[in-house]
């Protein structure tokens, strides 16, 4: 077993193969984790929100739900969920989301530059990050449309787990969005086993 833990507002990218379980755990309750999947052979292939949502028929994907490649293929299966409420609408907070939504004009750590960082070393580009998968984050949708962003309905200990069904780089965050985590930040833990 591997495990890790991301300090707030952090991230990590790493390798995981076909078979193996990532488990994302959020030790103190009510943190997102920003999650990302590349084949590992072909980084042309993604974790695609809109083939998932589609093929699953619901925004709400939990345990059995399979989360599908731009190519239609199965990537990850989402084996084991404590919380049953995940974001796959909503792209990682970037600098521009904190001075468009926050109106913050200083520095702000954010998810797209913690992921880019670490995939680099796997030649990902900036470019190359579509829409995560929220872990945690816990938006509803509106009669007319409009997202309410609430707090994370996850509490200390909650974890989903994942199965790779092909072998993948996995980039991963604890969360910077104020809004995401109930204006604060804390840690997210991970194995893999």
């Amino acid at each position: 077993m591997t495990a890790g833990r991301l300090e707030a507002q952090t991230g990590t990218a790493f390798e995981l193969a076909r078979g193996r379980l990532l488990k994302v755990i959020d030790p103190e309750g009510e943190q997102v984790s920003d999650l990302i999947a590349f084949n590992r052979a072909d980084k042309s292939e993604w974790l695609s929100s809109g083939r998932s949502i589609d093929y699953a028929n619901t925004i709400y994907l939990t345990t059995g739900h399979i989360l599908y490649s731009n190519r239609s293929r199965p990537m990850l299966t989402i084996a084991q969920d404590d919380v049953g409420r995940h974001d796959f609408l909503l792209t990682p907070c970037s600098p521009e989301t904190f001075q468009i939504i926050y109106k913050n004009e200083s520095y702000h750590p954010s998810c797209f530059e913690n992921l880019h960082t670490h995939l680099a070393r796997f030649g990902i580009a900036p470019d190359s990050i579509p829409t995560t998968f929220n872990i945690f984050m816990n938006v509803e949708v509106k009669a007319d449309g409009v997202l309410a962003i609430l707090p994370p309905r996850s509490r200390a200990g909650d974890s989903v787990t994942f199965r790779a069904e092909m072998d993948l780089v996995v980039g991963l965050t604890a969360c910077s969005a104020e809004m995401s985590n109930n204006y604060a930040f804390k840690p997210i833990c991970f194995e893999v086993t």
